[in-house]
């Protein structure tokens, strides 16, 4: 009961769409209107730069981090995955948002695993800076930091169920990136501009 509570509420968290919210409250915009149409943290950092983004990358990574940390520590690691993949999946597909095409999961899905498995989750993250950083692709960054957390997890000898959602969370974000990816191979990816925009 107390797992399948604790995946309820990483589910609601997760639904929680701030890269909506947060521009609509600011700046009275429907940020799906604009850029990609992505509610996830990169979109809205591109539309509105970092004083709406930056808070929306942290609270979605936040949103995966709480529940995957407190089922992990309270009932196991197996609880922590599924809260955390319950964020994943509210994230994706939010209840508040009546379960219309969210983020593509990636903050989300950092913040699950700093909190069922901080270590794979840093260097995840650290992957994804450092990717990021080189070739500006928030595309990119989010593929192979994706694919660095099951090397990573099989690496560290994390348990099972970790191993588990490394491998499906990467999966996932792959499937969710399929129309970055058919663009990176044909060089029509947009590179990310730290500065916004003159005009939304």
């Amino acid at each position: 009961m107390t797992t399948l509570l604790l995946v309820a509420a990483g589910y609601l968290l997760g639904s929680m769409p701030w890269g909506y919210w947060l521009p609509w409250l600011v700046e009275h915009d429907d940020i799906r209107r604009h850029g990609s149409g992505n509610i996830g943290g990169t979109n809205v950092w591109r539309v509105y730069g970092w004083r709406l983004g930056l808070p929306v990358v942290l609270l979605d990574t936040l949103k995966g981090f709480a529940p995957a940390l407190v089922a992990t520590l309270t009932v196991s690691h197996l609880a922590g995955v599924l809260a955390g993949a319950a964020a994943m999946l509210g994230h994706w597909r939010p209840l508040f948002l009546r379960w219309q095409r969210g983020g593509k999961v990636v903050a989300t899905c950092g913040g699950a695993f700093l909190g069922v498995a901080p270590v794979v989750g840093g260097i995840g993250a650290g992957v994804w800076i450092v990717v990021f950083l080189v070739f500006r692709y928030a595309s990119l960054a989010s593929i192979v930091g994706a694919l660095s957390l099951p090397v990573a997890a099989v690496l560290l000898g994390e348990p099972w169920p970790v191993l588990a959602f490394a491998a499906g969370a990467a999966a996932a974000v792959l499937v969710l990136h399929r129309a970055n990816i058919a663009r990176l191979r044909a060089g029509t990816e947009n590179r990310f501009r730290f500065r916004r925009p003159a005009s939304v």
